[in-house]
């Protein structure tokens, strides 16, 4: 019952073989997932299977611009080296002829399933249905000729069926769910899980949650999982008002988290937070591995702003985030750096007790395109510490923390290439609120060619992506007040 694709994908996968090597390397990654050739955004059907994990994401591959949406794929045993795997969907029926738009993957029978979003234009009206397909080897995909599997007489007046997308399934209790994201009349986002026997033949089953009118207009890319006792929502709201340091991008992720009344199917949220305070972070999606780990992963760009390798004609745009494990600790979502980075780290050198308290210390030479840190500074004494990351002459990426406020703070304003764009101000400088530990600031610096990871006191995290003009390998450390390194050391991420 299953519909071999067409020409469309075989294209697809020619283009990219013909092209891949034409793209400029200046500022790929080394490390983080990146599509061969194209754009690239949301990361869909995280999962592992047969030993490895595997991750799909929207995928262009004939322009650096976003186009009709394809799955592109990849493959990992670490997920710090991938493998490019051909393309798994292309849009060539009729219920997805304009994109084959977010979605997830699960495995059942030893068989891969992959549950997307169809994408329609019809004068000028979108309109979006849930459709499936399956492989038996990982890599080779059909789709069900019962497609779409969830369409409009199953949202009825649940949602609206212009924005209706992006279904995240899961198992629980012997059956199958989706949650699945939708806005209602008065512009207000919305959940709704449906449940299905054999990923084929679907029901509604709730609406989990509408959020409010100070919660943006519209809920994309939702997750559903139960965590450290926890049931835990993750989905990225459009055009959420700021509230104080958090949701400063126009498009921005969120975490709710309470717990499900599985009789209802509906859940009550007892905390939201924003769950990355940088620049570029978005659409991020979970899955669970061998040893039980929930990892999670996002696309490490952000809508309404410029692409610099896009403007100067690189051939690519868009990577993904290094995946981070998570916990729930009382109520809040915590997020480290994958366990599994660490077997990749090269150490390269060691200092302790810096005093930066009379004059800035430097150190030369130390920053390279796949630079580890980590730093733990004692505040107790100090207004505020300062690092100039991958200085250069004048520019240099700028982390700042500020005692009395308790806020850390990151900005990329003058450094390297410009990037604009419609946005909220200020357009390249974010922070957070994070107490001190034990009055020592703890930083974890994860740096790929284009783009740097900070997560901070095992609290919070901050993401951006930058573009250097001139190469920056110095790292500058000052401080208002008497602050002390306890310890620095430095690494690199084998590529």
């Amino acid at each position: 019952m299953m519909i071999e694709q067409t020409e469309a994908l075989d294209r697809a996968n020619r283009y990219i073989e013909q092209n891949r090597h034409r793209v400029n390397p200046k500022y790929r990654d080394q490390y983080h997932l990146m599509a061969p050739v194209g754009w690239i955004n949301d990361p869909n059907g995280a999962v592992y299977y047969h030993g490895a994990y595997h991750l799909f994401y929207q995928y262009y591959p004939y322009a650096s611009n976003w186009g009709p949406m394809h799955w592109g794929h990849a493959r990992s045993k670490d997920l710090v080296h991938w493998e490019d795997l051909p393309v798994a969907l292309a849009p060539d029926q009729a219920y997805d002829r304009d994109g084959c738009f977010s979605g997830s993957a699960i495995v059942h029978h030893d068989r891969l399933y992959l549950l997307y979003t169809g994408h329609v234009v019809e004068n000028g009206q979108t309109f979006q249905t849930q459709c499936l397909a399956v492989s038996d080897d990982g890599i080779h995909f059909v789709k069900s000729r019962h497609n779409p599997v969830i369409a409009g007489e199953l949202l009825g007046d649940h949602g609206s069926i212009h924005d209706f997308r992006d279904p995240k399934v899961f198992a629980h209790d012997g059956s199958f769910y989706a949650v699945a994201a939708t806005k209602t009349t008065d512009n207000r986002g919305r959940i709704l899980l449906f449940k299905s026997v054999d990923l084929q033949h679907w029901d509604f089953f709730s609406t989990l949650l509408t959020g409010t009118a100070e919660q943006g207009i519209m809920w994309e890319c939702p997750d559903f999982f139960h965590l450290d006792g926890y049931d835990v929502l993750l989905m990225s709201p459009i055009q959420i008002p700021r509230q104080g340091l958090a949701f400063r991008n126009v498009s921005s992720t969120m975490a709710c988290i309470g717990q499900m009344d599985w009789t209802t199917g509906e859940l009550t949220v007892q905390t939201t937070q924003e769950i990355d305070y940088g620049l570029d972070f978005y659409a991020p999606q979970t899955l669970v591995d061998e040893q039980g780990r929930r990892i999670m992963i996002a696309w490490m760009q952000m809508w309404n702003r410029t692409m610099p390798t896009h403007e100067l004609d690189h051939g690519w745009a868009g990577a993904m985030t290094l995946p981070r494990e998570l916990r729930v600790k009382e109520g809040r979502l915590i997020q480290k750096p994958v366990s599994l980075v660490y077997g990749q780290l090269e150490y390269l050198s060691g200092s302790e007790n810096i005093d930066v308290s009379t004059r800035p210390v430097v150190f030369r030479n130390l920053v390279g395109d796949n630079t580890y840190m980590q730093i733990v500074c004692d505040l107790a004494e100090a207004a505020s510490f300062t690092i100039q990351f991958a200085k250069t002459g004048q520019q240099a990426l700028t982390l700042r923390y500020v005692t009395q406020t308790e806020e850390f703070h990151l900005s990329r304003t003058g450094f390297g290439y410009p990037i604009t764009g419609d946005e909220r101000q200020p357009l390249n400088s974010r922070a957070v609120r994070v107490p001190l530990v034990n009055d020592q600031l703890i930083l974890e610096i994860f740096r790929d060619t284009s783009a740097i990871e900070v997560f901070i006191n095992g609290q919070e995290t901050m993401t951006a992506t930058f573009y250097e003009i001139e190469k920056g390998h110095d790292i500058v450390f000052s401080a208002e007040g008497h602050a002390k390194i306890g310890s620095f050391e430095t690494g690199r991420v084998r590529v």
